[in-house]
């Protein structure tokens, strides 16, 4: 009976109404005349309860009660239906209207109608970091936006933002469904009225292909020269080319591959530059910024690095555009160039008269430090991996050496060989580069490399699309037997992790001195940054080079007395002498900074400290590529450390 049922309902909706109205009848009637008979007030006679019976009923189905004759009862029943057939179809009306509407909102398909705002395209492993760093740069503005558009559901991408980054304060998070390389899907977040727009790079090479033809779509509804800068990421520097040129002139292309091979190779030659790094780059204390100051026109460059109380000073861009990252000190600052400072925000530079402060018999005595060859041994290898050869070959001190270890079975595809580096005849003698085979996850063949003979040691995880779900997890097992074999030997070498997610960071097991290095962080702060000041890009491309100015740590008695309290700035006027920019400094004492080593941009130049030996300064210096390396005289301290 069920089933002869069901076949029945699922014929038509007349039958459905059909049944609908049965059922009705067959328990409206009976309860009616059930109410009649009971009802001490009724009429005796049976007609007359008969017509009670259909009062009740007509009136519990809204068929209207007229009694009288049959003609009048049935034009009631009638009109009866019409109103119940009204009602019901403008109900169905507005209820098919709001769900639609509902499932619309849902999909994430409205315009968005903001001005100022920030627009993301794209979902990758830096949209988390990007997202949070410019609602952080826009902490201090009132209803500000963030916009994120991608090929995904939307309330995924708000579940997963909010459950990433919690609270964002007065700035909304609104996140539509679409094609970023979709001209139509793209008009629904207004990119014309935005702020800045960055565009994700994609997971693979296909990912290249897909900003590519993203950033297209972007011209096509922006138009030839107007709209916001745009921000954009390639993975493979093949792309890098098409995507400038699509970007259009108002466009910035990075390149992430590059970009976060260079940062695990400077963390290897110069230790402890990553937490200086991701203090630079995020919008969480200090930062560079790019400041006028006219006033300071005609004079040199060495006196203007005491002539700001709030920011420090670490170079100049001239009115063409050319960025000059610690010049040499008698470089002439000219009418239209502007100062790069580390501040806390663009506005809060004051240009006062620091010299005073400077103690003239604090300046320590310092002399060149033994330049030595460094060994290197790198374990894994991935797409990044040529990058990473190429900077060690530019940077390294020559005579130093790189011991390439890879898993046997990731040679075995013959549909993915196995990529080389670029030999450059030129730094021939710079780096010489070995190659063997290994499973680093195996401790014995791990111990068989002899680990301890090298002074660093590089691990890089697989390319995410390899094993997207569990990016590190090679990775933490390797620096576990790594740990392991440190323990063994009684002293560790540290370690430069690469890792894919900043959630593991807290789980690596690195020893005294070593690093974890999350490049799609790193390269979603630079993103960051630059979408909110283009005129950055420049700074940090010549920050990053290999051949350019560079950060590095250098010990504090190199430019002080030691357990002597003096001055920051006696500590600018030392580096100045030295044909350096001072921007903060690195402190070891546990008693100071117990959690580990704080990072300290842009003190007071009227601070007066105690400088210890295992303080460093943070300099910005010129070309130092021929100083480079883990292992000699101007190396970490913690190069080696006794294991706990």
């Amino acid at each position: 009976m069920r089933y002869r049922f069901d076949n029945t309902l699922a014929r038509s909706t007349g039958r459905l109404v059909g049944w609908l109205a049965v059922t009705c009848l067959g328990i409206v009637v009976p309860a009616s005349a059930l109410l009649v008979w009971t009802d001490p007030s009724s009429p005796r006679s049976l007609s007359g309860r008969l017509t009670a019976v259909w009062r009740v009923s007509a009136e519990t189905l809204r068929l209207g009660a007229v009694t009288g004759a049959p003609l009048r009862m049935l034009l009631s029943v009638l009109l009866g239906l019409m109103a119940l057939l009204y009602v019901s179809t403008l109900i169905g009306v507005i209820t098919t209207g709001l769900t639609d509407r509902l499932t619309e909102l849902r999909r994430g398909r409205s315009t968005v109608v903001e001005t100022g705002h920030s627009v993301v395209l794209g979902w990758s492993e830096q949209v988390f970091t990007v997202v949070g760093e410019l609602v952080a740069a826009r902490a201090d503005q009132r209803w500000s936006a963030v916009v994120v558009l991608a090929d995904r559901d939307k309330t995924e991408m708000e579940e997963a933002l909010a459950a990433v980054l919690g609270s964002t304060g007065t700035t909304r998070l609104i996140c539509r469904s679409g094609s970023t390389a979709d001209p139509d899907a793209l008009g629904l977040v207004s990119p014309g009225s935005a702020h800045a727009v960055l565009v994700l790079p994609g997971a693979e090479a296909a990912g290249d292909l897909e900003t590519v033809r993203t950033l297209l779509a972007l011209r096509a509804v922006l138009g030839e020269h107007a709209g916001p800068p745009v921000v954009a990421c390639v993975r493979d520097e093949r792309y890098r080319t098409a995507a400038r040129l699509a970007a259009g002139p108002r466009g910035i292309v990075l390149e992430s591959d590059r970009t976060a091979a260079g940062l695990i190779a400077h963390s290897a030659l110069h230790p402890g530059l990553t937490p200086v790094l991701r203090e630079l780059l995020d919008f969480a204390g200090d930062e560079f910024y790019l400041t006028a100051a006219p006033e300071l026109a005609g004079r040199r460059f060495g006196d203007v690095l005491l002539d700001c109380a709030t920011a420090a000073v670490a170079g100049l861009v001239r009115a063409d555009g050319t960025p000059l990252l610690n010049p040499p000190p008698e470089t002439v600052v000219a009418p239209g160039d502007r100062l790069v400072v580390v501040a806390p925000d663009a506005d809060t530079a004051r240009w006062e008269d620091c010299r005073d402060l400077v103690e003239p018999s604090a300046p320590a005595e310092h002399g060149a430090g033994a330049v030595e060859p460094s060994r290197f041994l790198l374990l894994g290898w991935n797409r990044r991996a040529p990058h990473l050869v190429d900077q060690l070959r530019r940077c390294a001190r020559p005579g130093s050496v790189l011991h390439v270890v890879t898993d046997p079975a990731e040679q075995a595809p013959p549909t993915r060989p196995l990529p080389e580096p670029r030999r450059d005849p030129a730094l021939a003698d710079g780096l010489a580069v070995t190659f063997g085979t290994a499973d680093p996850t195996d401790p014995s063949s791990l111990r068989g490399l002899d680990p301890d003979s090298y002074d660093r040691i590089i691990v890089l995880g697989p390319d995410t699309g390899d094993d997207a779900d569990r990016p590190d997890h090679r990775t933490l097992v390797v620096l576990l037997i790594l740990r392991s074999l440190a323990q063994e030997a009684g002293h560790a070498v540290p370690v430069v992790a690469e890792l894919a997610d900043e959630r593991n960071r807290a789980l690596a097991p690195l020893g005294p001195g070593s690093e974890a290095v999350v490049g799609a962080q790193l390269t979603g702060l630079l993103m960051a940054q630059v979408s909110q000041n283009g005129h950055l890009a420049g700074v940090f491309e010549e920050l990053f080079a290999a051949d350019g100015s560079a950060l590095r740590l250098r010990p504090a008695h190199h430019y002080v007395l030691p357990d002597r309290a003096a001055s920051f700035a006696t500590v600018v006027a030392a580096a100045r002498d030295r044909r350096e920019c001072a921007i903060g400094y690195r402190c070891h004492d546990p008693a100071a900074a117990p959690a580990g080593p704080e990072v300290r941009l842009n003190p007071a130049k009227a601070g007066r400290r105690v400088w210890s030996h295992t303080d460093e300064i943070i300099v910005i210096v010129r070309d130092g590529a021929a100083e480079g390396g883990a292992g000699g005289a101007e190396g970490n301290h913690v190069a080696r450390a006794d294991v706990s």
